[in-house]
């Protein structure tokens, strides 16, 4: 008898008409449960013939505004409004999110480094696995909404290409961006891309991907929580495969300002061990050789603090929000502007 292509299950038909809210049954075989899952949340809403679009959000667990973002939206799916298929997976790394991690506290690994994942493997691994062979290539579009976790806060900010893209899926990559309009658009070069994310597995399948990075800090960013929400249901009502109102209170889509780095120096990291004192803002036009924070010792109180300076010119995109810092620890990460071509 032929293995089935995954260790996970769910009672969800996703060939069948209308509205189905079940789990993903992780299989989870531990002291005290011997034959249990874990439930991971899954929605289906279908009607008919359309485009399947497929959101996820909690890949990173202590990322919240896309969590609130599709809990909010899967409350308002009626199969009604729908052209289509719209699956929804808010918590996709179930144990991360229930902790509030970014890394799973079951094996420590980092869902959106390991796709496309392995059948067989770690609990994370086997959750990339499902991911990637058996919803991905049900969909024509996929949002997978990030912000800035525990460590970091972000502009609100649509990631555009985080690895290599094929050349004919960027414009339409492009497109999507500017229908979700949030006020900043990154787009990471081809070479530099990390390769074993969730969206770089989907555009490698033909998937048009687009991932964001909305807020952090730990919290509900309410700002970009609006940002997120209007743009997730902007790109839905575009590619038609959902119908719903347009709410009073929607923001409205952002010209969006365009922004890369071509390397790594565009990353500012701790030196050392200490507290970190910023001197400068989310948002703030950096210079090349500009003081970007000071790293204080409270241990050695009598020794100056160490300087870090940035290594490039641009804007700030995104700021470390803890004040104990280690070496190695990214500090800040800047957005060069760049000129848009024909494939963005």
């Amino acid at each position: 008898m032929e293995e089935p292509r995954t260790r996970l299950s769910t009672r969800i038909d996703f060939d069948r008409d209308g509205k189905q809210c079940d789990h993903l049954r992780l299989p989870h075989s531990v002291h005290r449960s011997a034959y249990g899952w874990l439930p991971v949340p899954l929605v289906c809403v279908k009607k008919g013939e359309g485009p399947t679009v497929l959101l996820t959000s909690g890949v990173h667990g202590d990322e919240y505004e896309g969590q609130v973002t599709l809990t909010r939206l899967i409350r308002c799916l009626e199969p009604a409004d729908v052209s289509g298929r719209i699956i929804v997976l808010p918590m996709a790394n179930y144990p991360a999110a229930r902790a509030g991690l970014r890394t799973s506290p079951v094996d420590e690994l980092n869902l959106n480094r390991v796709f496309p994942g392995t059948r067989d493997g770690r609990l994370t691994e086997m959750l990339a696995h499902y991911i990637d062979s058996e919803l991905t290539p049900r969909a024509d579009y996929m949002l997978d909404l990030h912000s800035g976790g525990s460590s970091l806060m972000y502009l609100p900010t649509m990631i555009l290409r985080d690895s290599a893209v094929p050349e004919a899926l960027m414009p339409r990559i492009m497109e999507i961006g500017r229908v979700f309009g949030a006020p900043y658009g990154f787009l990471f070069p081809a070479v530099q891309g990390v390769g074993a994310t969730n969206v770089s597995a989907a555009v490698r399948r033909g998937v048009v991907a687009l991932g964001t990075e909305m807020g952090g800090g730990g919290t509900v960013t309410p700002a970009c929580l609006r940002i997120c929400e209007a743009g997730v249901r902007r790109v839905l009502r575009h590619v038609g495969v959902w119908h719903g109102p347009v709410a009073d209170d929607e923001e409205p889509a952002a010209e969006t300002r365009l922004l890369t780095a071509d390397t790594w120096d565009y990353f500012t990291y701790a030196s050392e061990d200490g507290l970190f004192e910023p001197l400068v803002e989310l948002g703030d036009e950096v210079e090349a050789s500009q003081r970007a924070g000071l790293i204080h010792t409270p241990e050695t109180p009598w020794q100056e603090p160490a300087e870090v300076r940035f290594e490039q010119t641009g804007l700030v995109v995104c700021k470390r929000v803890p004040g104990r810092v280690e070496r190695g620890d990214c500090l800040f990460h800047l957005g060069a502007d760049m000129v848009e071509t024909g494939d963005g």
